[in-house]
């Protein structure tokens, strides 16, 4: 481990940020790429001469993320922008934790672990909290509800079949296989045409963090502005059926691949 009173910023980001974590394929999201990556080190060299380790900072971005969801219960645009100020701040988070467990050298399949069971849970929080604040707020659940913890359960089907293929393959006696754009094209031509349409419109990121705390703040200021919950509303309706479509699809893609092969 380098000595912070001897390191560089530079030397120091060159350790926690090595070559390969900003690529594109790397699974890095676009905020990381865009904007929260030249801040992370920041925080994450203040952490390091701290007893703060990789696993606490992960177990923050996991309560960050479960109260973004409880901030979109509270009505008007004040919960809305606190969503987003608290998924902002978890994929702060999210970096950081990666960042320190690099430069102590302390990586662990617990961090993997809970990094995992943060973003389930943060990603099935927020369209129950969009439930709650389309009928009302907690003391009106109803419809609205229901269909946000029907988007939650579909969500989850959709991570659970991304995590089933290591399970099936490691059962099987496979070796684990990289998840890159050859593994994961669909074999069938026609398949694989629709695969990169769906790509250039890539409604499935409605369920990301970033990407479903910036639609309920934009469905937020348009209700402030017409009054009521109508888009709000209307919003959770649209996200019923393109859950349900992201699920069938992402099995379709997994079986038509060569993930399982």
């Amino acid at each position: 481990m380098a000595v912070r009173s001897t390191s560089s910023m530079a030397e120091f980001r060159a350790v926690v940020q090595p070559p390969g974590l900003l690529d594109r394929n790397s699974g890095e999201h676009w905020a990381g790429r865009l904007y929260v990556r030249r801040y992370s080190p920041y925080l994450t060299r203040a952490l390091s001469d701290t007893p703060v380790t990789p696993n606490a900072v992960t177990w923050a971005m996991i309560a960050v993320g479960v109260l973004a969801g409880l901030a979109l219960t509270i009505p008007g645009l004040a919960g809305a922008v606190a969503a987003v100020v608290l998924i902002q701040l978890q994929i702060l988070f999210d970096c950081a934790d990666g960042e320190l467990a690099r430069w102590r050298g302390q990586r662990s399949v617990t961090g993997v672990y809970l990094d995992r069971i943060g973003h389930y849970l943060t990603e099935t929080a927020l369209p129950i909290g969009l439930g709650i604040r389309a009928d009302g707020g907690w003391d009106q659940m109803g419809t609205y509800t229901t269909l946000g913890l029907l988007i939650a359960v579909l969500v989850l089907l959709v991570k659970g079949e991304s995590a089933l293929v290591t399970v099936a393959r490691t059962e099987a006696g496979l070796p684990l296989v990289r998840d890159t754009a050859a593994v994961a094209a669909p074999r069938a031509s026609l398949l694989a045409r629709i695969r990169r349409a769906a790509g250039r419109a890539p409604f499935f990121r409605a369920f990301i963090a970033i990407e479903a705390t910036l639609l309920a703040l934009a469905a937020a200021v348009a209700d402030a502005l017409h009054g009521g919950l109508s888009v709000t509303r209307a919003l959770v309706w649209v996200l019923v059926p393109v859950a349900a479509l992201t699920a069938a699809g992402h099995l379709l893609a997994i079986l038509t691949s060569d993930r399982l092969r």
